[in-house]
């Protein structure tokens, strides 16, 4: 819409929009207008007259909603992805005990085979893991018999096996 209005000068206007900054961008959402100076010539935006887009941040997701901006850091730490590794045994040993029809309060073993990218995340949160699925012990082991192990997926291509076995206390 500026292009028929100021043909001669929309280089320098598309310039000093080019110059707005995000409190610029913010007051001109809130206010509706935004006045710039191009040839000692105040020219009032309009909403209309602009396009305001987000793009998002490497690494981050951002999302807008009127005069909202929400940004989350979407990298993965190994910090992260250790606890993640450690929520999905927890998902897969609840799952494990229900399919072994054990009572809620029943107390197990938990034997996990070693993988090379699960074993440092399971010994970090081994007591985590240990508390959310009533194991009063979690070992990871070198090799466990297939017959009476679940095979599971923690990650993408990595697979191990569980055994719980139920224990009286």
């Amino acid at each position: 819409t500026l292009g028929p209005k100021y043909g001669k000068i929309m280089k320098q206007i598309a310039a000093e929009i080019g110059k707005m900054n995000q409190e610029n961008i913010v007051a001109f959402e809130k206010d509706g207008s935004y006045t710039i100076v191009v040839n000692d010539e105040n020219i009032v935006l309009a909403p209309e007259d602009v396009e305001i887009i987000s793009e998002d941040i490497p690494g981050w997701l951002v999302a807008n909603e009127v005069k909202l901006t929400v940004a989350m850091d979407v990298n993965i730490t190994d910090e992260l992805r250790k606890e993640g590794i450690a929520r999905e045994f927890i998902n897969r040993i609840q799952n494990l005990r229900k399919e072994s029809d054990f009572e809620v309060t029943d107390k197990i073993k938990l034997e996990i085979m070693m993988h090379d990218s699960i074993n440092d995340a399971v010994l970090a949160h081994k007591e985590y893991i240990g508390s959310q699925t009533l194991a009063v012990s979690v070992e990871l082991v070198e090799k466990l018999d297939e017959n009476e192990a679940k095979a599971v997926e923690i990650e993408a291509g990595v697979e191990s096996f569980i055994k719980i076995e139920k224990v009286s206390v």
